[in-house]
């Protein structure tokens, strides 16, 4: 993985664009230090809340969070996640990993859902339906999105 400034570098330039430095500073300006700071906890908060053999999407996360966050803002901020946080139960929206190209070896975060109970497919996907956790503070609404999603169709064949 690279250093962590170069992560904080990335995660401003993504809090920028999404609106995130509105959020955190209403004159506008991208988050830094303790906002930067700020923002990371607010996902770290959560996903350390997720239990062994559940996942979260990026996505969810992101939606939860609000405005300000987007899907790839919360996978920059996950890089930077020490070992306190249980990073590999944040995949993405298909259900599958996508920490392949960051990290040695490609499958670890597989592997260690894995580990937990989670199953996944020869495509290399897990079944959200099955292993997709929500906080109880958000369990409502996600129920909802996540019938809307289930009715949307995918972008990629199974």
């Amino acid at each position: 993985m690279a250093d962590n400034s170069e992560r904080s570098d990335a995660v401003r330039s993504e809090a920028a664009k999404s609106g995130a430095a509105k959020k955190a500073d209403q004159s506008g300006q991208v988050p830094t230090g303790k906002e930067l700071a700020g923002y990371q906890e607010r996902v770290f908060e959560i996903v350390r809340r997720v239990p062994a053999g559940r996942v979260m999407t990026y996505g969810q996360l992101a939606g939860f969070l609000g405005e300000g966050y987007t899907p790839r803002t919360v996978g920059f901020v996950m890089h930077n996640a020490d070992d306190s946080v249980p990073w590999h139960r944040v995949i993405n929206s298909q259900g599958a990993c996508s920490t392949g190209r960051v990290l040695l070896p490609p499958d670890k975060q597989q592997r260690l859902l894995e580990a937990e109970g989670v199953e996944f497919n020869a495509k290399g996907r897990c079944d959200l339906a099955r292993y997709r956790w929500a906080p109880e503070e958000f369990r409502e609404a996600d129920d909802e999105s996540g019938r809307r999603g289930a009715e949307q169709a995918s972008l990629f064949s199974d």
